[in-house]
């Protein structure tokens, strides 16, 4: 697979909160970019957000190279003429990747990678219905897109290894933290480790044993940073000995946790202290002073990742 901005744009499908950062991020480094949704509100809305999204990625990287242009179309087709790479952000439903995956198919070159950004559907049932599904991969990026470095690359049954390797190497290409999936997991892995912490979050505001506030206030200053720099693997290798010997010194206390974790159920009465106390925590703030707060955060923060990380 070779991408390259002399060789043809990259396609976007899909023109909701993932594709317009995505049509921002291949813009900025230099892609020309044709992007496709059924609904030309997107386009609008994209044009009114894109100023804010180019503002962030220079502050983050500034770009090396002339920004490419961004065109849009209502009709699948003409959006992907011509096409070296295929980004489907469509809705995250089966039914419809699986349409929407074989029509994308049926509009582009027969070596052109297709590749998704659902965050839980497995690749293999999304490229059932594909004529040429060993081109059809996930790489499912974090929010918000233009910013957030991973993207998470698995095939399916039928992906070719060498997709795999390719796409893994043009988002390495992009700045982005590929991480490659060896096999297929409901949710990749962010998520699921996402999952897990949030479960017992859950679990210990509903059980009485800390705010909601406490929860988020004990994991951003306490395990947060050096797992932002370093990872969970890493970070425990250097609290003891090496990784053995933390294992070996602190397994038990570990296991002795993972025996005692909550198992949370999102039941009404949950749903509403939660909810509760996240207001609470956010009190007169607006979401929008959060959001944007939180991206000029990440924007220092990835600059300094970019210097310090291990991986």
């Amino acid at each position: 697979m070779d991408i390259t901005p002399e060789r043809g744009p990259i396609g976007v499908v899909g023109l909701g909160t993932i594709g317009q950062r995505w049509a921002a991020t291949f813009a900025h480094h230099g892609y020309e970019v044709s992007c496709y949704d059924p609904d030309p509100a997107r386009w609008e809305a994209f044009q009114a957000l894109h100023p804010a999204l180019i503002d962030d990625l220079e502050h983050l990287a500034p770009a090396r190279v002339a920004r490419g242009p961004i065109r849009f179309s209502t009709d699948l087709g003409k959006a992907l003429v011509g096409a070296a790479f295929v980004q489907e952000s469509g809705p995250e439903r089966l039914d419809l990747k699986q349409e929407l995956l074989a029509a994308i198919e049926r509009n582009v070159g027969e070596e052109v990678v297709i590749a998704s950004s659902s965050s839980a559907l497995l690749v293999s049932e999304m490229q059932a219905k594909c004529a040429r599904p060993q081109r059809v991969v996930l790489a499912h990026p974090f929010n918000p897109v233009h910013l957030m470095p991973l993207v998470e690359i698995v095939g399916g049954r039928e992906t070719s290894p060498e997709v795999v390797e390719q796409t893994r190497a043009f988002y390495d290409a992009l700045g982005k933290k590929p991480a490659v999936l060896r096999k297929e997991v409901t949710g990749h892995l962010a998520l699921r480790l996402m999952g897990a912490m949030w479960r017992e979050a859950i679990a210990l505001v509903e059980s009485g044993v800390a705010s909601a506030e406490d929860v988020d206030r004990a994991f951003c200053y306490g395990p947060g940073p050096k797992w932002t720099l370093q990872g969970s693997f890493i970070s425990n290798h250097l609290n003891a000995d090496g990784i053995e010997s933390f294992l070996t010194k602190y397994g038990k206390t570990y296991q002795d946790i993972w025996d005692d974790l909550g198992d949370a159920k999102l039941q009404p009465e949950t749903i509403t202290r939660v909810s509760r106390e996240v207001r609470e925590a956010i009190g007169e703030r607006s979401d929008a002073e959060l959001r944007d707060q939180r991206d000029a955060g990440l924007v220092d923060l990835l600059r300094v990742m970019t210097q310090r990380a291990a991986l």
